[in-house]
């Protein structure tokens, strides 16, 4: 969440914190401003050590980390949620991530990977294709993880402020990862912290990841079998409903009354993602006014929402509620769209 930036900090040196855009876009921190990122880190010790991270994991990183203007920069640069700019089309966004070339590498890993695929399903009721689809979509099937140093990214971004309550507790998450034995070398990942082939968070890593190769290690960077565990079970604690499918396409009626079916109500989290979705009706409540699947995967009994990414007279999706779970995981209608088609084109 976009937020007031905090560049003040009380540190033991009283030295001022100055945003990265008053240093000439981004450039290095002068020498003082380099004690002030010295003096925050001996502050986030004292709160680490009070979360249990032990005192050889601060003496062996904290010592070592210097600040990363270029992290802050990538901050800077995501676009401020701005609710009256317009939507963009989804269909370029689907050619982009649904393409053939992708679904042509999901296939190979879902036939590679398939008794495993087929065990954590029957354990967690995740579908095979989700699985895959999630992981083609977060990293291209691990071809790309990402290579910042994660405590340095993680304490830079806490440091500049502007989100210091979600970024200081995924450094010192870090430093957790490190007391179980992670290697520093291992935890690289995006400029903003996410990792491994699911691109967990740090805090995700610690509450979620599993060992799906039974070798008692979750290795999220390195074993495929950990990864897709992990995800499923990301999936299932978020609620996944085992047996009903993320939505179906649909076909509306040029006729359909778009107001009475409006969303009434307001979403606490990414509001405009779920703004655009109407009201929830039972698929034979859609069937009655028009509305009809494309598919029989759904029973008239289900309940889902209608989401026209495209507007009128472009393909709609009836949506259900484990749709929700995928935004869960990213919290955009063009990336749970994205992962539910290349999910059906990977595993039908």
């Amino acid at each position: 969440m976009r937020g007031f930036r905090q560049f003040g900090y009380a540190v033991a040196m009283a030295v001022l914190v100055v945003p990265v855009a008053q240093l000439g876009g981004g450039r290095a921190f002068a020498q003082s401003e380099d004690a002030g990122f010295q003096a925050y880190l001996q502050q986030v010790a004292g709160i680490a050590r009070a979360q249990g991270v032990s005192q050889g994991t601060i003496d062996s990183v904290l010592p070592t980390l210097t600040f990363n203007a270029r992290v802050v920069e990538f901050d800077r640069q995501q676009p401020e949620t701005n609710p009256n700019a317009p939507i963009p089309k989804f269909a370029p966004y689907r050619a982009q991530h649904v393409d053939s070339a992708r679904i042509t590498r999901g296939r190979a890993k879902y036939a590679a990977l398939r008794p495993l695929l087929q065990r954590v399903e029957r354990e967690t009721g995740v579908p095979e294709g989700i699985m895959i689809s999630i992981y083609g979509n977060e990293t291209n099937y691990g071809a790309f993880t990402g290579n910042f140093d994660l405590a340095r990214a993680l304490a830079s971004l806490a440091y500049e402020g502007r989100r210091r309550a979600l970024f200081q507790q995924e450094f010192i998450d870090t430093l957790k990862l490190m007391d179980r034995g992670y290697r520093r070398d291992q935890l690289v990942g995006s400029w903003a912290g996410a990792t491994g082939y699911p691109q967990f968070l740090p805090s995700v890593v610690l509450r979620l990841a599993r060992d799906g190769d039974g070798d008692g290690r979750a290795d999220i960077w390195r074993s495929e079998a950990d990864a897709l565990a992990s995800i499923a079970n990301y999936f299932r604690d978020a609620g996944w409903r085992p047996g009903q499918p993320w939505g179906v396409a649909a076909s509306v009626p040029a006729s359909l009354d778009r107001n009475a079916i409006a969303n009434r109500t307001n979403s606490p989290r990414c509001p405009r993602v779920h703004a655009r979705h109407s009201m929830w009706k039972t698929v034979g409540e859609w069937r009655a006014l028009g509305v009809t699947p494309v598919s029989s995967k759904l029973r008239d009994s289900d309940m889902a929402s209608l989401l026209e990414p495209d507007g009128p007279g472009a393909t709609a999706y009836l949506l259900t509620g484990n749709y929700r779970v995928i935004l869960d995981y990213n919290c955009s209608n063009f990336y749970g769209l994205s992962v539910g088609l290349l999910a059906d084109a990977v595993a039908g």
